[in-house]
């Protein structure tokens, strides 16, 4: 990607959160007139900009997906402090999506630590507008995706605690759990030298050619229903977050491009078709008898 591509990229991104930004703060709650929600959607880029100058000095890319991760935690936990609503639902969102990505983090990080680096960021880190472009990127990422817990937590909606909250954590639990157990299953599967070059058809992989982002997806749509009674107004708008996530994983990367190297990887290879063919895409479900 050339520079021109890279700052046009840069704009772009910065132009779509100062939108969401200003749209959900149109209805958030404001501390000392500053709206929250805006407030939290500054100092997620804040957080990318501090931490990406060491990066690029140092050409790593080490920090970036801690990054993010530490940016969900962040924001939710400064978000609850700052909010006159200390309610149970509040507590919860932000509880759901810590724990989510203290997991996720963690688990990223060390597989970039075990590998030695990302192949992702081997060109990219070394050219700045490309991966300052990046950054910006993944900041967009945490603000779309926090976006409705976030328009919750920042609402003056008061709300009680009801059986709409137990049902999305329920939905979230049973992604959240999926996930993990998925990324442990491929995991393992990698670990045994034997299978290097192998696709894994074991476990949930068995059901699903990409369980773990179904959890993820699934997660996200839990926390939305958590967030969705405390929404009102321009706040509504915030429920693009698991919308943006189910075509980010589906559509712009994850299984598109997960598929797409498959198909390559293991062009030919009969074994291989049989399991595109009887295996669910996404959805889990049990395989086709082939």
């Amino acid at each position: 990607m050339n520079r021109t591509q890279s700052n046009i990229g840069t704009a772009v991104t910065l132009a779509v959160a100062l939108l969401v930004a200003w749209v959900c703060s149109l209805n958030s709650l404001t501390i000392s007139g500053i709206p929250l929600f805006g407030f939290c959607a500054l100092i997620i880029f804040v957080i990318q900009y501090v931490i990406f100058i060491p990066s690029y000095l140092n050409q790593t890319e080490h920090f970036f997906d801690l990054t993010g991760s530490l940016t969900f935690i962040s924001i939710s936990i400064l978000s609850v402090s700052l909010s006159p609503n200390l309610s149970l639902i509040n507590i919860l969102l932000a509880l759901m999506i810590s724990i989510w990505a203290i997991r996720l983090g963690s688990f990223l990080f060390w597989r970039v630590r075990k590998a030695g680096e990302d192949k992702r960021f081997t060109i990219m880190k070394t050219k700045f507008s490309w991966f300052f472009m990046t950054w910006n990127v993944q900041g967009l990422w945490v603000l779309l995706s926090l976006g409705a817990a976030l328009a919750a937590i920042s609402s003056p909606k008061e709300i009680s605690f009801n059986v709409i909250h137990i049902l999305g954590f329920l939905i979230w639990l049973t992604g959240f759990l999926i996930e993990v157990i998925a990324d442990n299953q491929k995991t393992k599967f990698r670990a045994k030298k034997e299978n290097e070059d192998k696709f894994i058809t074991t476990g949930l992989w068995s059901w699903s050619r990409h369980p773990n982002y179904f959890g993820e997806i699934l997660l996200w749509f839990g926390v939305a229903i958590v967030a969705l009674p405390s929404l009102e107004g321009w706040l509504y708008f915030a429920l693009i977050s698991p919308i943006f996530v189910f075509i980010q994983l589906t559509r712009i990367s994850g299984v598109s491009l997960l598929e797409a190297r498959g198909r390559k990887q293991w062009k030919g290879n009969e074994e291989y078709q049989r399991y595109l063919n009887k295996t669910s895409i996404l959805i889990p479900m049990p395989p086709k008898k082939i």
